[in-house]
């Protein structure tokens, strides 16, 4: 039953026209690469090429320190010569440089391929902000809902695929899911022509080149969108620590908690994500999530003072609101990030929001383990406060956000 219903509720969710789903499909190819890379690149590095992770972790940080500053102009470029184009580009450009991994033997050889990597994927990532604009403009809500579903299901079988590797641990395993991630980026590339050449808005005259740096709405939700992103972290890396070093809850639980996040994540995107239109919808949709996440943190927080059965509880009770909480966060940063956007700046936009949540999520794990876990429970209720008061700030944005070029009409092809 629960089988057949996931499997319903995921056809239910292809897109409307053919280009929504294109870009869904190639969308979830790409993620598929990513789960697969993701689980495994690290030890790959470490334990077959022989590189100390702490040289592996100080070329990830250049690269991504450095990809960082990629996202504005590659976005902005999107806009003047068209988001599919630059899309494209980058995905070549990732294609290669993730292929190229395999015959990295040397640190500074590690550095300059994970630093083309990123400077490519900030740009693409911009650029497709842009695309999902122009692709979606007939219900973007719902499209984006939809996408982010699909997102999330890639990244899940890409994870689950990596499981064999792991399980292998040879050199073989580890090189196929490397080229596998490089294959989905070369076909999420050659999904992408299947797209139409949507043409390029004309930016208003003497208007700025880099209209987003004055933008101040944007630049303010950007900070908020980024602080807010280490929610992701929580789970991934706060409460798996939490609850292997002070609750009494079994390791299974950790386990549990992924497929929690993620089973949740996909069955309830849709279903609250389709229903947040515009930028006054995401801002309530931001202080609800706020709210959730007040709820979620000090429920985790108390499995250290349970028994064994309570905490394991009290844990899955958590996540399943924190995965609430997660789904209404992403729907308003969608509603937020596009509808506080000039159409004709779509990927300039999208670029600094990209910059604006890296930084936090370059910034969370620091935080959140010497903070957090530094404090015990009082840095739990300070985290849930701090995601609360993010919530209630970003709820303000959408009023002082309606001016001039954030028209949500765009010319169809």
């Amino acid at each position: 039953m629960i089988k057949s219903g996931l499997a319903g509720r995921i056809g239910s969710m292809v897109g409307d026209t053919r280009p929504e789903r294109v870009l869904i499909a190639a969308s979830f190819v790409n993620r598929v690469g990513n789960g697969l890379f993701n689980a495994a690149s690290a030890l790959y590095f470490t334990l077959v090429v022989g590189l100390p992770a702490v040289q592996v972790g100080a070329a990830l940080t250049i690269a991504g320190l450095i990809g960082l500053c990629a996202g504005i102009p590659g976005g902005h470029l999107a806009d003047r010569r068209g988001a599919r184009t630059i899309m494209m580009v980058a995905l070549a450009v990732q294609a290669l440089s993730m292929a190229a991994l395999v015959l990295v033997e040397s640190w500074a050889a590690f550095t300059i391929i994970a630093t083309v990597d990123q400077i490519a994927a900030a740009a693409g990532g911009a650029a497709w902000g842009a695309l999902v604009v122009r692709v979606g403009s007939e219900r973007p809500a719902l499209f984006r809902a939809r996408l982010r579903t699909f997102v999330n299901l890639g990244v899940i079988l890409g994870t689950v695929g990596a499981g064999a590797a792991l399980a292998a641990d040879t050199r073989g395993a580890y090189v196929t899911l490397i080229l596998g991630n490089a294959a989905s980026f070369a076909l999420c590339a050659a999904l992408l022509l299947l797209l139409p050449r949507y043409p390029v808005l004309p930016a208003p005259p003497q208007q700025r080149r880099w209209i987003a740096f004055s933008d101040r709405p944007f630049l303010m939700f950007t900070a908020l969108y980024g602080a807010m992103g280490l929610q992701y972290p929580v789970v991934s890396l706060l409460l798996p620590i939490w609850i292997s070093e002070h609750t009494e809850a079994p390791r299974w639980t950790i386990a549990a908690l992924f497929a929690v996040n993620a089973a949740f994540c996909v069955l309830m995107q849709t279903r609250i994500g389709s229903r947040i239109e515009t930028a006054h919808d995401g801002g309530r949709a931001f202080r609800i999530a706020g709210l959730l996440f007040l709820v979620s943190c000090p429920l985790m927080a108390l499995a250290a003072y349970t028994p064994v059965w309570a905490a394991a509880g009290l844990v899955l009770a958590a996540i399943f609101v924190h995965s609430l909480a997660e789904v209404w966060e992403s729907s308003a940063g969608f509603a937020l990030g596009f509808g506080l956007a000039p159409d004709h700046a779509q990927g300039q936009y999208q670029g600094l929001l990209g910059l604006g949540f890296n930084a936090g999520q370059a910034l969370a794990p620091a935080i959140l383990t010497t903070v957090v876990l530094g404090l015990g429970t009082t840095g739990w209720l300070l985290l849930a406060l701090f995601f609360a008061a993010l919530g209630a700030a970003a709820h303000r944005l959408p009023a002082g956000a309606c001016g001039p070029g954030r028209s949500r009409a765009l010319p169809r092809k």
